[in-house]
């Protein structure tokens, strides 16, 4: 399995081994996944009556059924492996470190703490700068989301997007200098029920 995984992470560009990625998931499992199996248990009895009478199944998975959460878990642990450190960040933009921290405080790039520093998603940068028009898509963006929320959205070919005849990524739109600003619309909804 060892080697088959390392095939599948070397194919996908991520620089890990097999088994830091499977420390990583093993995290990511731990924050991600609730450890209450029955997802009824979650609520009272008039939670659940409510919820049943919408049309929500709120039985446990069968032995059979493939675990949702598990999908959730695996883009985690990719969006936190491919992230950028502050240096790399700044070494790719062509600033100091501190340039990129100031960015991050004035949310003018996006990114999280982890283990003593920030992390910042890797779709924010191209080969030798940060995306075009990021900064009008971020201040449209709300600021309530989880990373994995955005770089979705972010990587997620979106039908009121296209170039020629199909649907793209927010990011590939960006990158063929399309208007920022139909990218911020629709970030601008993220997280609002439809």
């Amino acid at each position: 399995m060892t080697v088959a995984l390392e095939t599948v992470l070397a194919r996908a560009g991520l620089k890990v081994t097999a088994h830091e990625f499977l420390v990583l998931v093993e995290d990511a499992a731990k924050r991600l996944t609730p450890p209450q199996a029955d997802p009824s248990a979650h609520f009272d009895e008039s939670e659940r009556a409510a919820l049943t009478e919408t049309g929500l199944d709120l039985s446990p998975l069968a032995e059979q059924e493939t675990d949702p959460r598990a999908r959730a878990v695996a883009e985690q642990t990719v969006l936190r492996d491919t992230a950028l450190s502050v240096g790399q960040a700044a070494e790719i933009v062509g600033v100091d470190s501190s340039r990129i921290r100031h960015r991050v405080a004035s949310r003018r790039l996006i990114g999280w703490k982890d283990r003593g520093g920030w992390r910042l998603p890797a779709w924010q940068f191209t080969e030798d700068d940060v995306l075009p028009g990021l900064e009008t898509v971020l201040a449209a963006m709300p600021g309530d989301q989880p990373a994995l929320v955005l770089a979705n959205f972010m990587t997620t070919p979106q039908q009121d997007l296209d170039l020629g005849d199909r649907p793209v990524s927010p990011r590939d739109w960006l990158m063929a200098y399309g208007n920022p600003q139909r990218v911020a619309e629709l970030a601008s909804v993220i997280g609002t029920p439809a």
